[in-house]
């Protein structure tokens, strides 16, 4: 009933994101270009694809290449969201991620090397990016629908089971834009898939499967990583302030580990105080010997109290992909231009 309420809404909200494409398309709005490629890493619905984990794998290949890669990301929910700056220069982290929100920093903290700037307009951050870092290639993050900025390639992200969700656009479905707006990608990727899975191709478009998988658990406090082979059966509380943590729980569970309690926050959750002690008495109460989030929710968390920080323990994703060669094929074409 609740989506037949909002229909109306829908239509009109679909209606003005297919407008707005059109102008963009018939350049009656101008798109503005920068002096370097430029590679788009986004998706057509709310929630989680893997936007993160697939911009850190594309910053990982192209800098293996040789090429210095510059992060357009917009600092959602950081203290200077809406400011344009530099968030790591390749060599450092300039900002941490309560001034530039966990996606920034936790590119910043886990790609060696790699360049991150935030700014609403990711035109004038990437000019600032050209100003002081000199990239010789831009990935933008989320960047599906700003439209604003042209692209080189156009990489879409699509859930594998759901790639449109229930098919409406907001607010009585989880689609961005209406799903025609899949002719602008240059490959899509169905993010989610069990392994060995054949995506049905969607607009005719190249695509390929890929999967989220929990590398290894990375000890808050510091210290050695640890396999998730080692923590089965133990007993672990989980939690994740994810886009859609059921998934991340349910990976935790078929790893063998025994997830006592699972507590889902929102997504870019700040870890609040009263949050942390509520998450540390539920931590005692459970009987778990660690507990167990993930890298995105652990930038937010340095300041944990020492005792607490001692026994969490951060899941690094991995994103990988099934085919890559379809990826790397395209990137190649892109560079040798």
């Amino acid at each position: 009933m609740l989506v037949l309420a909002l229909s109306p809404l829908a239509l009109a909200y679909a209606c003005i994101q297919a407008t707005r494409s059109t102008l963009y398309q018939k350049r009656i709005l101008k798109a503005r270009r920068l002096p370097r490629p430029v590679i788009s890493v986004g998706n057509i619905t709310v929630g989680g694809t893997g936007k993160t984990p697939a911009t850190a794998m594309i910053a990982r290949l192209l800098i293996a290449r040789g090429m210095k890669v510059a992060v357009l990301s917009r600092g959602y929910g950081g203290a200077m969201e809406g400011q344009t700056a530099i968030v790591a220069d390749g060599a450092a982290i300039r900002l941490d991620a309560g001034q530039c929100g966990d996606e920034p920093y936790l590119l910043a903290a886990t790609v060696p090397g790699l360049m991150v700037v935030m700014g609403a307009d990711r035109y004038r951050a990437g000019m600032l990016a050209m100003a002081e870092l000199s990239p010789d290639v831009f990935l933008l993050d989320d960047g599906f629908q700003h439209l604003r900025l042209q692209r080189d390639l156009n990489v879409l992200l699509v859930d594998c089971a759901h790639p449109f969700g229930n098919g409406r656009t907001l607010p009585a479905g989880l689609l961005r834009e209406p799903r025609r707006a899949v002719q602008r990608a240059d490959l899509i990727i169905h993010t989610r898939c069990p392994q060995g899975f054949s995506p049905a191709p969607l607009a005719g478009k190249p695509s390929c499967s890929a999967r989220h998988r929990l590398g290894a658990a990375v000890p808050l406090a510091g210290g050695p990583l640890l396999s998730f082979a080692a923590l089965r059966g133990r007993k672990v509380l989980a939690f994740a302030g994810i886009g859609e943590p059921e998934p991340f729980f349910r990976e935790l569970d078929s790893l063998g580990l025994d997830v006592v309690r699972a507590i889902p926050f929102p997504d870019h959750a700040a870890y609040t105080p009263d949050q942390v002690a509520g998450l540390t008495a539920a931590f005692r109460a459970c009987g778990a010997e660690y507990a167990v989030t993930t890298e995105k929710d652990g930038v937010k968390l340095r300041r944990i109290a020492p005792e607490f920080a001692r026994q969490v323990l951060l899941a690094r994703l991995e994103f990988v992909l099934d085919e890559p060669a379809v990826l790397t094929g395209l990137l190649s074409n892109l560079l040798q231009k």
